[in-house]
């Protein structure tokens, strides 16, 4: 399955992204992986759509691949529905 991105692109079948479940990403690292821009990741974790963890005092927020699985899991469209 392909997602949709309103630029006219598909991203990867979520299936085949290289994403490491214990590994730890920046907002740099998760948007360049799921193939969207930096502002798009940031609205998503707005939204509530992906988890990150940002510890206190600190402006770097990481984000684990558990967290992108979990967003794709949950954002999955079925094909029958559009």
């Amino acid at each position: 399955m392909l997602a949709y991105n309103p630029k006219g692109n598909t991203m990867a079948d979520p299936q085949k992204l290289n994403i490491e479940p214990g590994a730890v990403y920046s907002r740099q690292e998760a948007a360049e992986l799921l193939g969207i821009s930096l502002s798009t990741l940031k609205r998503l974790i707005k939204k509530g759509h992906l988890q990150v963890s940002k510890p206190e005092g600190m402006r770097r927020v990481f984000i684990t691949g558990e967290s992108i699985q979990a967003m794709l899991n949950a954002t999955t469209v079925d094909k029958k529905a559009q």
